[in-house]
């Protein structure tokens, strides 16, 4: 049996990670504080900071957590007889906007610290020399979703859910999503299979998708009608600008979370690994409204 050992064991990919791979992994997690020695077949770095919409983060918390940890573990991986190493990079690493669709080959342009500390952690990664028989993995996803999924989407939940009209149905826009099933997928494929070159690869379901479908799958997940209403952009706007102001729900930043397009491509990573993913992006959607009814969001 293999083992692995694991970063972010409690957080949300570390636990769905866990209980998908159980039945062929042994793991030991990693805890903070603790000196990094690896004595695992494989490395899974999956801790993290994660983006603070609230601006409450400070800039430092970024680079320590997601910089010089990654260095740690990295480095000790390098010292190790384990022969994988795979780390959760992030698409925010090569950028915030996108104009089109986002590949691997785009030249890297953060702009937030938290997107700055993940590129500086791939940066450092590429720069080493790789031991023969040693393979290293960067994976960039973009937003992963799941059971048990807090963002966004809980936000997009608690609308449909209390028959609240979408207002920003005129908005026109695309963006990749990641179901967490299938980033374990790939994580699973990349621990055994000695045919997948090292690399970094982006993670992103097939199909992007609208703002309005996922109002429409929160509605079907429901068993509900969507409500959607197409009010003028300029009006929208001026409304977030004013939310900014108030602190209300709808403020420019989320406005702008909402509504922008962010397609991300995964071809490198199908073209690696010669396999379809287990879920649609709507299938793994729909997985992630149906199981927010069983955990109470709509109570919150």
């Amino acid at each position: 049996m293999n083992s692995i050992y694991l970063t972010g064991s409690s957080g949300f990919v570390g636990t769905h990670l866990q209980s998908y791979l159980s039945s062929g992994y042994q793991f030991r997690p990693y805890n903070r504080g603790e000196a990094v020695f690896v004595q695992e077949d494989i490395v899974i770095h999956l801790a993290g900071k994660a983006h603070d919409t609230k601006n409450v983060v400070q800039p430092e918390e970024y680079y320590q957590v997601n910089t010089e940890l990654t260095k740690k573990i990295f480095d000790a991986f390098l010292l190790s007889n384990a022969s994988v190493f795979i780390t959760l990079s992030s698409v925010k690493a090569a950028a915030d906007v996108v104009a089109g669709v986002l590949t691997e080959e785009v030249k890297p342009n953060p702009q937030t610290h938290y997107g700055k500390s993940k590129l500086l952690a791939e940066q450092y990664i590429l720069e080493q020399s790789i031991p023969a028989g040693k393979r290293v993995y960067i994976i960039r996803p973009c937003m992963i979703h799941g059971p048990g999924n807090k963002g966004n989407l809980n936000l997009l939940y608690r609308v449909v859910s209390k028959n609240i009209p979408w207002p920003l149905a005129a908005f026109n826009n695309q963006r990749s999503f990641c179901s967490v099933e299938n980033l374990c997928f790939v994580i699973n494929e990349l621990t055994h299979r000695e045919d997948i070159p090292s690399g970094v690869y982006n993670m992103a379901d097939d199909e992007a998708i609208s703002t309005n479908d996922l109002i429409r799958y929160i509605a079907e997940s429901l068993g509900r009608r969507p409500i959607l209403l197409q009010l003028p952009n300029n009006f929208v706007r001026a409304f977030a600008r004013l939310g900014d102001w108030l602190k209300l729900p709808l403020n420019s930043e989320r406005l702008q979370k909402l509504t922008e397009s962010y397609v991300v491509s995964n071809q490198k990573i199908k073209s690696a690994i010669h396999k379809s993913f287990p879920l649609s992006a709507k299938e793994g959607l729909m997985r992630t409204f149906r199981s927010f009814d069983h955990i109470g969001v709509t109570t919150d």
